[in-house]
């Protein structure tokens, strides 16, 4: 593929779009300050505690899973009759109205309540993300459309970023570490009162905003097959919640089986599609059941490194620092993203070579020294994060390794982190804690590589595709109280070998993926060298 032949991006809809990317990403980071200021102010189990990722992620499967629903019944892509922006605009009504919804959850005292705000939010956020991944994509030559994902998951960083920072204020008074050990958790209702104005001032940008029109009525045959397939998985997870209600099998026990549950059905189905793709919709294309996989894995790992490093962080080995004191370990983690992603995002941009490598090395190096600013700003020492430079070099190495190439980059990346979660699992202490923190830099250009392969060649199954992708951030409710169970037995530290195996996962799925795109004559990694 020439230069010449290439759709050219469409900057000025793309910068509207990614404004949406911040929220995901400020909501989704501070539920890594919820998680162990809950777990103190309600008394919860460590398992308990991960409910507010089941809950979160969870509504990602639940939303797509009724857009799917309703358009198999319908028998039309209804995201496409709509058109990505309105899906958008809707979707964040449905946040607005759970960001309201957590100021009476906060009123009862209720836990329950508080996690039914946060499905709400989150049901918000799944037609969000199902419209904004694909549009992102399109505005652009579908070859380099990891890289447009990668500008939108930088903005989605910055979020993860501030999120940890601004929550902690609302929690314990103060952007200063140890400010305040005690939280009120009435505080909360003021800042989700602002995150629903933030949410309508952002529907509204969208509501007045000129984008490109992505509608279309073109019929779809029926997906019976597919539907049967997830709907499986539903029904395998509503009986081990009511197993886990009313039998005494035990959370480790449950939580793996629901893992198993969801790879068996997805690998019987990547089986049978590839037999006979009728009744199978967007499912019949077998990188896009690879890629759900993949998701399901990715959002997992990324979210239980975050969501189990409170508790991590409160063992002697780690320096038993307390939730009150923890903020900035988990803003450098989310940080870690940004860095990542906004590395990733130069390629958006048609700089000659010599450009993108400088920037290459320049803008990471920016990122970090905002982190270590905005650390600075909270009265912390950030002396000791200096060291931090040594994992951000070997990120730079990665990523000019992988040649901008989205199976190259992700296998990379993988094996990377997951050398990073062995070397956190066999030291302790600062070397320890850096190791699973830099999870988060390997972590950050995943998610745009999987969907960008995921999705590739689908063509009028292209929104049916994103959806069955969102709907794997389920990982994000599975994998977190797995890992939380696995605590529980054998210990907090011990637990992260789940880490391992979930990148050695991926690393896996980006060999497999390229050798079923290229029986399909694409080749993005091909594409991307030849012509960029």
């Amino acid at each position: 593929m020439n230069q010449q032949s290439k759709q050219p991006t469409n900057y000025g809809a793309l910068g509207t779009l990614v404004t949406v990317f911040f929220f995901w990403g400020f909501i989704a980071a501070s539920n890594s300050i919820f998680i162990p200021f809950c777990k103190t102010h309600f008394k919860l189990s460590q398992f308990e505690s991960q409910l507010i990722d089941t809950a979160f992620y969870g509504a990602y499967f639940i939303g797509s899973m009724l857009l799917f629903v309703i358009s198999s019944s319908l028998k039309i892509d209804i995201l496409n009759r709509m058109g990505y922006k309105k899906g958008i605009i809707w979707g964040l009504g449905i946040s607005i109205a759970g960001a309201l919804m957590m100021i009476p959850a906060v009123n009862s005292g209720s836990f329950f309540f508080i996690l039914g705000a946060f499905f709400v939010i989150a049901l918000g956020f799944s037609l969000q993300q199902t419209a904004a991944q694909p549009f992102a994509i399109s505005l652009g030559d579908p070859s380099t459309g990891s890289h447009r994902l990668n500008l939108g998951g930088s903005v989605n960083s910055f979020g993860t970023t501030v999120g940890p920072l601004i929550v902690s204020f609302a929690l314990f008074g103060s952007v200063k570490e140890g400010a305040g050990s005690a939280a009120d958790i009435g505080s909360i209702k003021t800042l989700y009162l602002i995150v629903g104005g933030v949410f309508f001032l952002a529907a509204f940008i969208f509501f007045i905003s000129k984008l490109p029109k992505t509608t279309g009525d073109e019929h779809i045959e029926k997906s019976n097959k597919a539907l049967l397939s997830l709907l499986t998985i539903t029904a395998a997870l509503v009986a081990l919640i009511l197993l886990g209600q009313y039998t005494d099998l035990g959370k480790l026990e449950l939580t793996s089986i629901a893992l198993v549950a969801v790879f068996a059905v997805l690998f019987f189905s990547y089986s049978s599609a590839s037999k006979s793709g009728d009744g199978w919709g967007a499912m019949k294309y077998p990188q896009l059941i690879l890629g759900m996989l993949a998701i399901f894995v990715y959002v997992g790992v990324e979210v239980t490194i975050a969501s189990n490093m409170g508790a991590l962080l409160k063992t002697p080995d780690f320096g038993s620092i307390t939730d009150a004191h923890n903020s900035s370990f988990i803003s450098l983690y989310w940080g870690s993203l940004m860095i990542g992603r906004w590395t990733g995002a130069i390629s958006v941009f048609n700089f000659k070579k010599q450009t993108r490598l400088l920037l290459t090395v320049i803008v990471p190096l920016v990122a970090f020294g905002l982190i270590l600013a905005v650390n600075y700003l909270r009265g912390n020492d950030v002396s000791d994060l200096y060291y931090y430079v040594v994992c951000i070099a070997i990120m730079i190495g990665g990523t000019l390794w992988g040649q901008e190439k989205p199976v190259k980059t992700l296998l990379t990346f993988s094996l990377l982190a997951a050398a990073a979660m062995v070397i956190g699992m066999l030291t302790t202490g600062t070397v320890a804690t850096y190791a699973f923190i830099s999870g988060g830099l390997f972590c950050s250009v995943m998610w745009p590589c999987i969907f960008a392969l995921a999705i590739a060649g689908l063509g009028k199954y292209t929104s049916e595709g994103s959806a069955f992708l969102i709907m794997m951030i389920l990982g994000g409710a599975i994998i977190p109280p797995l890992q939380g169970a696995m605590a529980d037995k054998m210990g907090i530290h011990t637990s992260y070998i789940l880490a391992v195996v979930c990148f050695l996962y991926l690393a896996w799925h980006a060999i497999q993926t390229r050798k079923v795109l290229k029986k399909q004559g694409l080749d993005f990694d091909q594409q991307i060298g030849g012509g960029h």
